[in-house]
């Protein structure tokens, strides 16, 4: 492997405390996470899926409602102050959830209050981070800079799930929640001492009408659009793992909380390795969305029959590779072809259609759990992905197909 290539952004001086501290902090977010999510599943209910189902979905909400005007704001203010602000937010719940629960007085309600001021946070979070790589980097190294975010992204899950599994273990959820708190302060410090002068800030959006133009925008760009309907599914359908893991790992295979977090330091592997792989291509291409998209389909099925524990956590390895490749493709795909002063809506409305329909899929999921049992959480999100495949594929065929006519007619 090339790795000037795989690493080149990280040449940049501000990217390189940018990446440091997302990692820190994405170990953490996962961490998190997995501590929110078995302190409803074990300790708040009685394994309950509908509940998990509710406490996701409220933390993604925020993403549908109000991706519009969080895509105004990435592009009308200075990102990197946006993100303090959001990052500072985040601390400082993931710091009282903690304190609930070391306490011994956080209650379900308070799980979902807080839940819900994270997924504020993270909405208007969301599209400014899309949107600063390319202040960071430029645009020269922005499809390197989206796949080695990725990796870090994954790093951290790969180092998170498992911390968080032995900690829950050894000292209980509400330690790994403080510790999660703690993680954010360095991601902080990073955005604090950039240097300012290497920074290349896109335009900032002025005037009235700013929401409806980038509405229009991308109403107008076919090749968007086919992109939001593949993440769409994929986000709403697909990649729930954080409710299907949760529940395999307790009720189809009666494991703890450290085979829980295992599961998803093993997904990791299979992601870290596709962002890697993702960081050496110059260009993305569609045809690889779409390959990755079937092999996610394959792969998540042999992972919704897999008669064991140990064959369903190897499963989970090709099912991150896919979901990563799939993902990091699909964004970067989007911010290369979008005007400069348009990404941050643009952004915001890709977000809102990959996390926004989790409000909608994850309490369904955890509601077909409670009915038909964990396999099927993974089964729905296999022949849904699988089905968008075939009808986008379907299309883009008859699509070229017809253009080809048009030109030979056009020839005689």
């Amino acid at each position: 492997m090339d790795r000037s290539a795989t690493f080149a952004s990280l040449q940049v001086h501000n990217y390189r405390l940018y990446a440091a501290g997302g990692l820190v902090s994405n170990a953490g977010t996962w961490m998190g996470r997995v501590a929110q999510d078995w302190l409803v599943l074990t300790e708040l209910t009685d394994h309950s899926s509908t509940a998990l189902g509710v406490a996701t979905g409220l933390q993604f909400a925020p993403f549908l409602v109000l991706a519009p005007w969080t895509g105004m704001i990435a592009d009308r203010f200075p990102k990197r102050r946006i993100l303090v602000t959001t990052q500072t937010t985040l601390a400082v719940t993931a710091l009282l959830l903690g304190i609930l629960t070391v306490s011994g007085v956080v209650q379900l309600w308070q799980v979902y209050a807080l839940a819900f001021v994270q997924g504020l946070a993270q909405a208007i979070d969301n599209p400014a981070r899309q949107a600063f790589v390319t202040e960071v980097v430029g645009p020269g190294h922005l499809a390197n800079a989206v796949a080695l975010n990725s990796a870090s992204f994954n790093a951290g899950r790969l180092i998170g799930p498992g911390a968080a599994g032995l900690i829950i273990a050894a000292y209980g959820t509400g330690v790994a929640m403080l510790v999660n708190s703690l993680s954010f302060l360095l991601l902080l410090f990073a955005l604090l001492t950039m240097r300012a002068d290497d920074l290349q800030p896109a335009p900032l959006a002025r005037g009235r009408g700013r929401i409806r133009e980038g509405l229009v925008y991308v109403r107008g760009r076919t090749d968007i659009k086919v992109i939001l309907v593949l993440v769409f599914v994929l986000g709403t359908f697909g990649m729930n793992f954080q409710i299907t893991t949760a529940l395999m790992a307790t009720q189809a295979f009666g494991k703890g909380p450290t085979e829980f977090g295992i599961l998803g330091s093993i997904m990791a592997i299979g992601s870290l390795s596709a962002a890697l792989l993702s960081a050496r291509r110059a260009r993305p291409r569609l045809r690889v969305l779409l390959v990755a998209l079937a092999g996610f389909t394959l792969a998540t099925g042999l992972a919704a029959v897999a008669p064991t524990y140990e064959l369903f956590a190897l499963a989970l390895i090709p099912c991150g590779l896919a979901a990563l490749t799939a993902l990091t493709t699909a964004n970067t795909l989007v911010q290369l072809s979008v005007d400069p002063a348009m990404r941050g809506r643009v952004m915001a409305l890709y977000m809102a259609i990959f996390l926004g329909g989790t409000p909608i899929g994850a309490p369904l999921i955890g509601r077909l759990g409670d009915w038909a049992g964990p396999r099927w959480t993974i089964g729905v999100g296999s022949v849904a992905v699988g089905l968008s495949v075939v009808i986008v594929g379907g299309w883009l065929v008859k699509r070229e197909n017809v253009d080809m006519l048009i030109r030979k007619r056009g020839r005689r």
